[in-house]
């Protein structure tokens, strides 16, 4: 466990933002992570870096979860039980499930980050959730170096939320989770409009879950720029949830808004389409802006700092509820 100083967290982080660490460390064993806890609790944890948008230098230890590891720990007829290391790439976890056709998380194929911080967010895309298949999530107590086991139910998951995320925000370092997964009748979620339009166009009729799969992952190469060519972080912005008096006044001041119901109660409406109608989409501001192919990514175009993406976002916003009342909000952890 080798400590490094003044480390650039550069290519650790999805939006390439340049700024410092103080001190840098890569964990890569559950027992690494103990003994520097044992150590120092004054520590910043660090996944795949792709929720997050860094606007200062870091004057902490950066401690980098890389535990690595996907073990099948129970299996019947049905179902298996996989648990995976925090360290592990999301995407590369979702294709091996596509190999050993296990399913359940096919509709997250090329989400950005590792698995460990999947719950933190309770990730989704394409009508899923990550909380759909997570039968468990492990971690380690910060203060003690415990390790306690949090069942489905106790992770309180919501939309883009969870209990690390709020209650449990700091507390707890995420160091495996475990997937329930089909290995049969696989419930096939291709309802969503963009996945059948592309299976159809594919003229597929009875898909698998590596054509959904296929069909995402076309689908997001051509909206979505590569983290690797253009800083990105995926979706900045959370979809807001309006009442149905709420939305009804939108509806009547804008008879296209596209929306989804959530409850009999509430409202979905997507915040893409809300950022493109006040004229971010394909903006660009100095070294930011808003992609031309989806409005909820900001990126960086090469030399943008963290404030300034910041500062971009802040005034979509700002933009967003002058012209429609409605307050969107970061799906990004920003530092």
């Amino acid at each position: 466990m080798q400590i490094q100083k003044n480390i650039s967290l550069k290519p650790y982080n999805t939006f390439g933002i340049d700024v410092k660490a103080k001190e840098y460390v890569s964990i890569n064993s559950i027992e690494a992570l103990k003994r520097l806890l044992q150590q120092q609790n004054d520590i910043f944890v660090l996944g795949g870096g792709s929720n997050l948008l860094l606007t200062q230098n870091i004057d902490q230890l950066v401690a980098h979860i890389n535990i690595k590891g996907i073990e099948i720990i129970e299996n019947n007829e049905n179902n298996v039980i996989v648990k995976v290391a925090a360290g592990e790439n999301w995407h590369q976890f979702v294709l091996w499930c596509i190999a050993n056709d296990f399913g359940g998380v096919e509709n997250m194929s090329l989400i950005p980050g590792n698995v460990g911080t999947a719950p933190i967010q309770n990730i989704g895309a394409y009508g899923v959730e990550l909380k759909d298949t997570c039968f468990a999530v492990e971690a380690i107590e910060r203060a003690t170096g415990k390790t306690k086991t949090f069942i489905n139910a106790a992770c309180n998951f919501g939309y883009r939320n969870s209990i690390f995320k709020n209650q449990l925000k700091g507390k707890y370092i995420i160091i495996n989770v475990l997937f329930k997964l089909t290995k049969n009748n696989h419930k096939l979620n291709s309802s969503y409009g963009a996945i059948k339009s592309e299976l159809d166009k594919l003229g597929i009729k009875k898909p698998t879950i590596k054509n959904i799969s296929d069909a995402v992952i076309s689908i997001r190469q051509r909206k979505l720029p590569d983290p690797n060519v253009l800083g990105n972080s995926g979706s900045f912005f959370k979809n807001p949830v309006i009442s149905n008096k709420a939305f009804t006044k939108l509806q009547k001041e804008h008879s296209e808004v596209p929306h989804y119901k959530v409850s009999d109660t509430e409202i979905k409406v997507p915040a893409g389409w809300l950022v493109e109608q006040c004229g971010f989409k394909g903006k660009r501001i100095g070294n930011t802006g808003s992609h031309k192919n989806q409005a909820l990514v900001l990126v960086n175009y090469g030399n943008a700092t963290g404030k300034e993406i910041l500062e971009l976002s802040k005034l979509i916003q700002k933009t967003v509820f002058d012209k429609f009342g409605i307050r969107i909000e970061a799906e990004v952890n920003i530092i």
